[in-house]
């Protein structure tokens, strides 16, 4: 029940009304009992600076942002946490002291289901497909893992190359190499980890895979495939994991996680109901 001490969250993004977030975030206020709502607030990129002002004039507590502001909204924040910077965006925005303060909980996220697999992560390789901005989280988590190097594989020579260098001021110490997509088959029997940071298989092009089926095969024994993608589930990259009898994790989990570390933030607790968030994902994804 919404009262006239009822506190804010919420998601800016735009578009923004496609977001899951609301949904898992609202559920675990609810099982919580606290009197608070998340919302989703569709803001255009030329208005972002005024949102965060109106933002700050109501007593917003704190917001998620997603594209196209996780960049964007950097130079507007008091202070950014290490991890952000690291990573070169901010997802999680939390109001302290009358000033904006940023972070990224997409690493904590991408890391949690692989925290809980029994590896020796400096014996572990990693391959990312694809050099974007979920690709930038994806290769710090690995890093926080402690996996003994990272390799990102694209399509566009020139975007690799800055991709690589991007990381040299980056407060993390990464052991990176860059490859182009055609050097794929080359590098793939290296890959203890293969994770998928492309679009390629998510709805509606549920048919597609940013793997041939056959290069499965070359992937060593016991090799951990992750798709950042939720939606279907499994997606084709997942199910030739599968087929291979190799480890496979989807993106709901990672968003799941992300969410739940936002939520310990703005609620400053120790503990949320994660299985609540994820059942609540769950039942509105794959049980309709």
């Amino acid at each position: 029940m919404i009262t006239g001490t009822t506190k804010l969250l919420g998601v800016i993004g735009h578009p923004v009304e496609h977001s899951l977030s609301p949904l898992m975030h609202n559920a675990a206020l609810n099982k919580l009992g606290l009197n608070y709502i998340y919302l989703p607030f569709p803001i255009e990129p030329q208005n972002l600076a005024q949102a965060l002002d109106g933002f700050a004039a109501i007593g917003v507590v704190g917001f998620n942002a997603t594209i196209p502001h996780k960049q964007a909204i950097i130079p507007l924040l008091s202070e950014i946490e290490p991890i952000a910077q690291a990573v070169g965006a901010v997802n999680t925005v939390v109001r302290k002291n009358d000033r904006w303060i940023g972070t990224n909980t997409d690493v904590e996220g991408f890391i949690a289901p692989l925290q809980l697999l029994d590896r020796d992560w400096s014996q572990i390789t990693a391959v990312v497909l694809g050099n974007g901005g979920a690709a930038r989280a994806v290769v710090a988590g690995c890093t926080q893992l402690g996996c003994a190097s990272v390799h990102v594989v694209g399509r566009n020579l020139q975007k690799l190359v800055e991709f690589r260098d991007s990381w040299k001021d980056s407060p993390l110490v990464v052991n990176l190499q860059v490859h182009q997509w055609d050097t794929l088959p080359k590098i793939i029997d290296r890959a203890n980890l293969l994770i998928n940071t492309t679009p390629i298989g998510m709805y509606p092009q549920i048919e597609n895979s940013p793997l041939e089926p056959e290069l499965f095969a070359h992937l060593p024994k016991g090799a951990i495939v992750y798709d950042l993608i939720y939606v279907p589930s499994p997606t084709k990259f997942l199910q030739y994991a599968q087929t291979t009898n190799l480890i496979a994790i989807d993106g709901l989990e990672m968003l799941v996680q992300q969410g739940a570390a936002a939520l310990k933030i703005w609620l400053q607790r120790e503990t949320v109901p994660v299985d609540v968030m994820r059942q609540t994902l769950q039942q509105q994804l794959y049980q309709k």
